[in-house]
């Protein structure tokens, strides 16, 4: 069994989409990998073709420009998201793009970037690159199968990606939580030792501390940004002033110093609610702009987590620290993967109860093991939280990640919490359905979904912009 590690679940990357950005922008590294580096300088011209989902929103999910970033031999993780404009600019201003070891050739993206939308067949997100060089073509095809994670056409797009043999392969929660149960350990036990099989335990720790710093990041970005958001719906920011109405007129110059300044107020009921939304909308926000932000498992539901994890960090437990921000990213990584082995985490294949519903089983099976929850409850949490997602399409106004993704964030992070604290009251006696049945009906039900409510905007919301209000 081919393992899925935590890392392959919660990626740091550039928004808005992880299937229609991140996933071409390392289609596009893939390729380069194919043309080789001793002949990019034979390149002379290089053509994309986009397909099925990515063609039909891809403009909304800025598809083309990540194409172009990716091309060029950034690598999402690090570049500097605020010369992204500048950088795009300057490739469409002169219609040329340099190939790593600094190789101009002439594109022009509105002609060498196409948009078709007819489906290849094996996912609905395929896109084809073409290089041409003195006297022969290079040619690939790649799927951006969700999450950033990205297939060669030769491969099937399965939901393996890595072939480390680890010590616990997990691909039901059925047997996530025989090893529990056999060991003796938490879940979030089981999926370190796993993650150790492949890295030490201080490389494992100093990345998953550099998710969470990124995570936290993008909450205080978007907690501390205000105008609106790009892409033409004219949508304005509502983080920066939810954030002022909670914590007034304080400035802080650090996300650290700004949590623990968080930590110090108290909240009733409608307070934490609205705390919580706020971090949610205050990380889609950034990612609806093309900000950085941790897949988590995908950008359209990057939100959910943090605000969940900032809920437990600096509302519930206060006194909590990265032992516990390590737990919870664990757990909420290996239940993702189980997801992800046994379903999807695409919205075009699966509507997006495969990505604000996962991100919510996630987030609330790690809340429920840092309350206390055994691992049985941890995976009654994640049962909950998908039950109540199931069937939710994805149908994105104008194919951006703004309506109704942003609030959509909200709801899955309010609704992880709520599953958690149901968990903990929740026995055997209570418990008619299973995670692994939840997740089977969530992919029956993905594949019963009509094509038009999976990420092509051409269904359901998408709509409301031709429609008058009575």
């Amino acid at each position: 069994m081919e393992f899925i590690s935590v890392f392959d679940m919660l990626k740091i990357g550039v928004g808005p989409s992880s299937s229609h950005t991140l996933g071409p922008w390392k289609a596009a590294l893939m390729f380069l990998e194919e043309v080789g580096s001793d002949r990019m300088g034979l390149v002379e011209a290089i053509d994309v073709r986009l397909y099925g989902s990515l063609s039909l929103t891809g403009r909304g999910h800025a598809t083309d420009l990540a194409l172009m970033l990716g091309l060029s031999g950034f690598q999402p993780e690090n570049f500097p998201t605020d010369q992204l404009a500048e950088t795009i600019d300057q490739i469409k201003n002169t219609d040329t793009l340099v190939l790593p070891g600094h190789y101009p050739i002439s594109f022009v993206a509105e002609k060498d970037i196409v948009f078709l939308s007819e489906f290849l067949p094996q996912h609905a997100n395929g896109l084809k690159f073409r290089a041409v060089l003195p006297g022969s073509v290079v040619e690939a095809e790649y799927y951006s199968v969700g999450g950033g994670f990205v297939q060669h056409a030769e491969i099937s797009p399965s939901n393996a990606t890595t072939g480390n043999t680890v010590p616990y392969p997990i691909k039901s929660a059925r047997q996530l939580l025989a090893y529990c149960v056999e060991e003796q350990k938490q879940i979030s036990e089981i999926a370190l030792i796993n993650e150790r099989s492949a890295e030490n335990q201080d490389t494992v720790f100093a990345r998953l501390d550099r998710i969470w710093e990124t995570m936290l990041e993008s909450v205080f970005i978007g907690c501390h940004s205000e105008g609106h958001l790009p892409g033409g719906l004219n949508v304005k920011r509502r983080a920066f002033d939810l954030h002022k109405g909670l914590i007034g007129a304080a400035e802080y110059r650090s996300p650290q110093e700004w949590m623990r300044a968080i930590r110090q107020i108290q909240v009733d009921f409608r307070k934490v609610l609205k705390w919580v939304s706020c971090f949610a909308l205050a990380v889609n926000e950034v990612n609806a702009s093309m900000g950085r932000i941790v897949t988590a498992p995908t950008n359209g539901s990057a939100g959910v987590i943090p605000a969940v994890l900032l809920y437990y960090t600096a509302i519930e437990n206060k006194e909590s620290d990265k032992e516990h921000i390590r737990r919870f990213l664990l757990v909420a990584g290996v239940l993702g993967s189980i997801f992800k082995k046994q379903a999807t985490i695409s919205a075009a294949m699966g509507g997006c109860q495969a990505e604000i519903g996962v991100s919510s089983a996630m987030a609330a099976g790690a809340l429920c093991e840092l309350l206390g929850g055994t691992p049985s409850q941890v995976l009654v949490a994640a049962e909950i939280a998908m039950e109540h997602h199931l069937g939710l399409t994805c149908d994105p106004i104008g194919g951006l990640v703004q309506i109704p993704c942003i609030e959509r964030n909200t709801m899955g992070a309010i609704k992880a919490i709520n599953a958690a604290e149901l968990a903990l009251e929740t026995t055997s006696e209570h418990t008619k359905v299973s995670l692994d049945t939840v997740i089977k009906t969530m992919w029956e039900t993905a594949k019963d979904m009509n094509g038009k409510y999976k990420e092509t905007s051409q269904g359901g919301l998408a709509l409301s912009v031709n429609w008058v209000d009575c």
